[in-house]
C-alpha cells in the first residue's frame, strides 16, 4: 500500500499541471485562495453601506431584467405576423442577454444574483449569510414587481391581452412536467454559476472571472429555448412573482408554486452536486 501511495504522489508531482487524483488531492497546500464559509447570521453587516448598496444593485438589476425581457415578450406576442417578430429565439436572447449584461455590471457589487434561486443556491453552499440572502431575495422580488409594473404602464392593453408575461404550465403538459422542467432548468443555471465563479478555476485561468457573465447568460438563453413551450420558463421566482402580481389574474396564480418549488429544488441540487461531488476531496487511503 505504501508503494502505491508513493506512485500516486510521484504522478502528481511529475505532472503538476494536471489535477491530482487519489490521496494527492488531500494536500493542504493550495495555489488558490477560497473565502471561508459565510456565517449563518452576520448582524454586523446590517450597519454597513456596502450591504445596502448590494441590495439596491439587486433591485435595479432585477427591475431592468423584467423591464427589457417582458417588453420583448409583449412585442413578440403582439406582432400580427410571425415574420415581423423575434419569436422564441428572440425572447430567449432577451432573457439571456440581459442576464449577461446585468451580471457583468453588478458582479463586483452584489455578486450579480438577480434571482432568488441563485441566491438560495449560494446560501446553501455557505457563500453568503442568511441575513444577506433574505435581503437580496426581498429586493429582487420588489425589483421584479416594479419592472413588470413599468411594462404594464407602457403597454397596458397588450400586457393584459397576453397574460402579462406570467408563467404557467402550457396546455398539453402536466404540472409534473412543468415542475421537472423548472428543476432541471434551474439546475443548469445554478451549476453554471458555481462553475463560472469557482475560486480554483479563477486562480488558474485568469480569463475565467472576466468571462463569467457570458456562460451564465448563455445558460439562461439555452434553458429558455428548451422550456418556453412548457412553462414560459421561470427558473427565477422573482420574475414569476413580479409578473403574476402585476397581471393579477386567477390563472397566473394556479401554478405559482411550481415556479418557487422547482427553482429552489434545482438550485439546492446544483449546490449539493458542485460542493459535495465536483469539489469534494476523495477519502485518503489507509495502509
Amino acid at each position: 500500500m505504501q508503494a502505491k501511495e508513493e506512485d500516486v504522489c510521484l504522478g502528481a508531482n511529475k505532472y503538476s499541471g494536471r489535477q491530482p487524483i487519489g490521496i494527492a488531492a488531500q494536500s493542504e497546500e493550495k495555489d488558490y485562495w477560497e473565502p471561508p464559509p459565510a456565517p449563518l447570521f452576520e448582524p454586523g453587516e446590517l450597519g454597513t453601506w456596502s450591504f445596502y448598496r448590494a441590495g439596491i444593485a439587486e433591485f435595479v438589476a432585477t427591475f431592468l431584467f423584467l423591464y427589457i425581457s417582458l417588453l420583448t415578450v409583449m412585442g413578440a406576442l403582439g406582432s400580427k405576423s410571425k415574420c415581423s417578430t423575434v419569436g422564441i429565439e428572440g425572447i430567449a436572447w432577451a432573457f439571456g442577454g440581459m442576464i449577461f449584461v446585468l451580471v457583468y455590471c453588478t458582479a463586483g457589487i452584489s455578486g450579480g444574483h438577480i434571482n432568488p434561486a441563485v441566491t438560495f443556491g449560494l446560501f446553501i453552499a455557505r457563500k453568503l449569510s442568511l441575513t444577506r440572502a433574505l435581503f437580496y431575495m426581498v429586493m429582487q422580488c420588489l425589483g421584479a414587481i416594479c419592472g413588470a409594473g413599468m411594462v404594464k404602464t407602457f403597454k397596458k392593453s397588450l400586457y393584459m391581452a397576453n397574460n402579462g408575461g406570467a408563467n404557467f404550465v402550457s396546455p398539453g403538459y402536466t404540472k409534473g412536467d412543468g415542475l421537472g422542467a423548472e428543476i432541471i432548468g434551474t439546475f443548469v443555471l445554478v451549476y453554471t454559476v458555481f462553475s463560472a465563479t469557482d475560486a480554483k478555476r479563477n486562480a488558474r485561468d485568469s480569463h475565467v472571472p472576466i468571462l463569467a457573465p457570458l456562460p451564465i447568460g448563455f445558460a439562461v438563453f439555452l434553458v429558455h429555448l428548451a422550456t418556453i413551450p412548457i412553462t414560459g420558463t421561470g427558473i427565477n421566482p422573482a420574475r414569476s412573482l413580479g409578473a403574476a402580481i402585476v397581471y393579477n389574474r386567477a390563472h397566473a396564480w394556479d401554478d405559482q408554486w411550481i415556479f418557487w418549488v422547482g427553482p429552489f429544488t434545482g438550485a439546492a441540487l446544483a449546490a449539493f452536486y458542485h460542493q459535495m461531488v465536483i469539489r469534494a476531496l476523495p477519502f485518503k487511503s489507509r495502509a
